[in-house]
């Protein structure tokens, strides 16, 4: 599992750390860091960026970034997608965990439990999901903030949800309940092989931004669904019960792990057969 940086540490178990968070979100102080990332100011915090995180950019590709915000979503060879219709992929790069929601509609991540209906301000739609799965999909710094479909579908409308922006490393979920504070936006995709799926991204960490590509219109497996802006985040999954089955090989990393690395469009999952 990718442990949380020494900066979110500082934040979220110090007192006078959390004191700057919380001065930093009651001023809204990331409207600064907006500006500053999407300007040419910030050309010089990529390469630091990319150096510090491990990230393969030729100086050429380098030179050719404006602003931080350029290098951030930039774009790369298409990805190797699992193409089989009953084989669910992994919508982008990142870590994976799973959790069951329970009869009550609700599940637990980190020690903070949520209701699915705090979760997407949709009591009725919460009742689908009633014991079925949730997956999380964590990115990390290193990793491109470009996510797909999971399934060929129709997409319906995006659903905004304004937040804060806390950090979604574990640390920060330890210390607060971030799935229902952080802003959000989500969609009911209607799957040709999954059923009613949910998928939800969650910005993160002062700058958090959510770009989506589209709504109420057919979308195709594999396709680029939007990006995150500026700064890591979180793609979360619904299933309806009996939906959906993790590979194997998940099932049995997480026995151990809380985290297991995916990569975008690897085959995670399987349908599971309809019952007579």
């Amino acid at each position: 599992m990718k442990n949380s940086s020494g900066s979110v540490h500082f934040m979220y178990h110090n007192a006078f750390g959390r004191f700057l968070l919380k001065i930093i979100m009651v001023l809204h102080l990331d409207r600064v860091a907006v500006w500053f990332l999407r300007s040419r100011l910030s050309k010089p915090t990529a390469k630091r960026y990319a150096k510090r995180n491990g990230i393969a950019v030729t100086a050429e590709e380098m030179a050719s970034f404006r602003s931080f915000r350029e290098f951030f979503v930039r774009k790369r060879e298409q990805v190797p997608m699992d193409m089989a219709p009953d084989h669910l992929i992994s919508p982008c790069d990142g870590w994976l965990s799973s959790f069951e929601i329970n009869a009550e509609s609700s599940f637990a991540i980190k020690g903070s439990h949520y209701k699915v209906s705090d979760f997407l301000k949709d009591e009725d739609l919460a009742k689908r999901y009633e014991g079925g799965t949730l997956l999380v999909f964590r990115l990390c710094a290193s990793d491109y903030h470009r996510y797909c479909y999971v399934d060929s579908g129709y997409q319906g409308e995006n659903h905004f949800i304004p937040g804060v922006l806390h950090s979604v490393q574990p640390i920060a979920c330890e210390t607060y309940p971030v799935y229902v504070l952080n802003r959000r936006s989500w969609c009911l995709l209607e799957t040709d092989h999954f059923g009613p799926v949910v998928q939800c991204e969650i910005g993160a960490l002062v700058v958090g931004g959510i770009t989506n590509h589209y709504e109420n219109v057919r979308v195709e497996k594999g396709a680029e669904k939007g990006h995150f802006d500026l700064a890591g985040s979180t793609i979360v999954l619904l299933f309806e019960k009996g939906k959906i089955a993790l590979n194997e090989s998940f099932v049995e990393e997480l026995k151990t792990v809380e985290e297991a690395r995916v990569e975008q469009g690897q085959w995670i999952g399987v349908a599971c057969a309809e019952e007579e």
